[in-house]
Formats: C-alpha cells, structure tokens, sequence
C-alpha cells in the first residue's frame, strides 16, 4: 500500500512539473494562468499555453507576473533590464545581475520579450533564421498541340534585428515542339540582396542581379550595385521602402551572325553585342498583408544608362499569396520587363503572368 501511495505522489509531482516551472498570470478577477511569456507591447501580454495556444491579455487587467526565465523588458524611457520578473503592488521587479532588482511601474513598459529569442533574432547564425517559399506552376498539352510550360520561383529572407539578406531565383521555360524554333518562351533571373539598418528609417544596401532572356537574345546581364534605402512605412501590416544608388551593368546579346577570321589555325570570334556602363538605381518596394491569409507584393525599379542619356531599363512586379495552410498557399504574379534599346528585330517589353501553388518554409 504504501509503495502504490508513493508511486501515486510520483505521477502528481510529474504532472505539476510544467505549472511549477511555467509563468504564472494571475488576472485582477482571480483566474491564474499557467504558460509562457512570448512578447509584451505595453499594452497587452502574449501568453502562450498547453491547451489553449497563445492568449492575449490586457496589461492592465493583470495583477501578478512571475517569470523564472530570463526576460527582456524595455521602458519607455528607452531603458533595457534583464532578468528574471515578479510583481509587487503594481510594479514589475526585474532581478538583473548588474543592478540587483530594479522595479518598472507596469504603465512605464514598453516591450517584454524572451531574451533567448532576442539574442536569437540579433544573431540567428546563417543556416537559422531563413523564411520563404517556392512557387510552381505547370501546364502540358499533347495531340493537336505539343506545348509544355514550368514556372519556378525561389524566394529566401534571412532578417535580424539589424539587417536583412534576401535570395531570389526565378524560371519560365516554355516550348512548343510544333514549332521552328520550338523555345516560346525561356527567361531566368536570379539574385540576391543584403540590407543593414543604420537607423530605424534609414538602411544601405549591396546586391547583384542576374538575367537571361533567350527570345530577347540577351545571354547574361548582370547588375552590380549599391545604396540607400528609407522605410516610408514599416508597420506590422504594410512596409513601403523607397531606394536609390548606383549600379555597374554589364551585358551580352548573342545577335549578329557568327564571324570566322581567316586565321591558321581557323578560330572563331566573338559575335554579338555587349554592354558596359554605370547606371542609376531607383526603386520602389510594397508589402501589404490584406487580412489574415493573404499578402500582396509590388515592386517598381527604373534604370537610367549615365553614359548614354535616353537609354534606360525598367521592371515592374505585383504579387499575391493566399495561404491554404501553415505551408501551402496560391499565388499570382504579373511582371512587366522593358528594355528601351532592345537589340534589332526584339520587342522591348516582356510581359508575364504565372499562377500555381506556393510552399512555404521557415528554418
């Protein structure tokens, strides 16, 4: 008897194991809440529980905070305390190793946060940290046409608190082997992007761009530059950036025929057209989420050529995803691509549509 009364103590002593060494919430109306403090914003508390997932609560409706994790609180006077949190009289006291406990009326709060997440959001390392997503669409038409059509697109953010580096891939290949030739369409372009905030509003940035349109005969472009950029809006729903800078372009168009030099032994010379020059960058980026499931994207960028005045590029995107699930969503993208001096025989605009399925990812 007695050792089932022992084995019985056991699995209560177990089962009280994660409220001891949870937080704990108590609320001015006496309920007591057990979990995990996730983030503050003055006003509310995020709390995430077992059962009930993440609860929101109004800071003021709150009595008692006790937290035995090391937590992240900021003031309104822009002052930062770390440390294991409790609750006495309306005031939070923060047990910090350099000041001993120092005590923050619950109205001066600004932000509480984990500081394992914010250490982790500061310098996630480079393999942590990346968010993103793939998009694939296909299409295939056999008998009385022969045509295949694959759109493939990879986009990866990896954020920090401070800065932000950004891949991208994307590919459109469609044939038509009914057709001479039988390439309808084959465009890849493919870069990558790192910003670094030097204030709030205002960030630099690095990046290269990269290019192949074949129907445009164009073989490689490839865009080199640098600048600044101003967060016009950055709120948690929408984000307008606005930047400028500078670029080196060079590229190639295989146009032209083939050239053989009368040479012993016979080699063959480069052909086609290629370019060199310093452009300016001047762009324009949207992010608006429209509600809970869908975020749309704009893109607008212009190109102006330095050394030859009148020449010019520009690119124009707009995109949506609608999520379907945690990882799975639809999106549409419309992409504008034009080129004033196209080579003799191309037209100087690319437009292209895809529609299909977006997976998500986050690592």
């Amino acid at each position: 008897m007695l050792r089932k009364n022992k084995l019985v103590a056991l699995v209560v002593l177990l089962g009280l194991a994660p409220a001891v060494f949870a937080d704990q919430i108590v609320l001015k109306n006496g309920d007591h809440l057990s979990g995990t403090i996730v983030k503050s914003d003055g006003k509310t508390l995020v709390l995430h529980t077992t059962f009930a997932g993440d609860v929101t609560l109004d800071l003021k409706a709150i009595t008692q905070i006790s937290s035995e994790k090391v937590l992240r609180v900021s003031t309104a006077d822009k002052k930062t305390l770390v440390g294991p949190v409790t609750t006495s009289d309306g005031k939070i006291e923060v047990a910090t190793k350099t000041e001993g406990t120092v005590e923050v009326p619950l109205g001066s709060i600004a932000t509480i946060e984990d500081q394992t997440d914010y250490e982790k959001s500061v310098h996630p390392g480079l393999l942590r940290g990346w968010n993103g997503g793939a998009n694939v669409g296909f299409s295939l038409a056999r008998g009385n046409s022969e045509t295949s059509n694959l759109a493939l697109a990879i986009n990866a953010v990896h954020p920090t608190l401070n800065d932000k580096t950004t891949i991208y891939l994307s590919s459109i290949d469609t044939k038509n082997d009914l057709a001479t030739p039988s390439t309808v369409a084959s465009l890849i372009t493919a870069g990558a992007r790192y910003d670094h905030n030097v204030n709030p509003r205002l960030f630099g940035y690095v990046g290269a761009d990269f290019m192949s349109n074949a129907l445009q005969e164009l073989d490689l472009r490839g865009v080199y530059g640098g600048g600044l950029g101003f967060h016009a809006i950055k709120s948690d729903s929408t984000i307008m950036d606005f930047l400028a800078g500078l670029n080196y372009t060079h590229e190639t168009y295989s146009n032209g025929p083939q050239v053989t030099p009368v040479t012993v032994p016979p080699t063959f010379a480069s052909y086609g057209v290629t370019h060199r020059f310093i452009a300016l960058t001047l762009g324009e980026e949207l992010m608006h989420k429209a509600g809970k499931t869908t975020v749309i994207t704009e893109k607008l960028y212009f190109y102006p050529d330095l050394s030859n005045t009148g020449e010019y590029r520009g690119a124009f995107d707009l995109g949506t995803v609608t999520k379907i699930s945690k990882w799975l969503g639809w999106q549409n993208q419309f992409t504008d691509i034009y080129v004033s001096n196209p080579p003799t025989g191309t037209k100087k605009n690319d437009l292209i549509l895809t529609t299909g399925l977006n997976l998500s990812f986050t690592h």
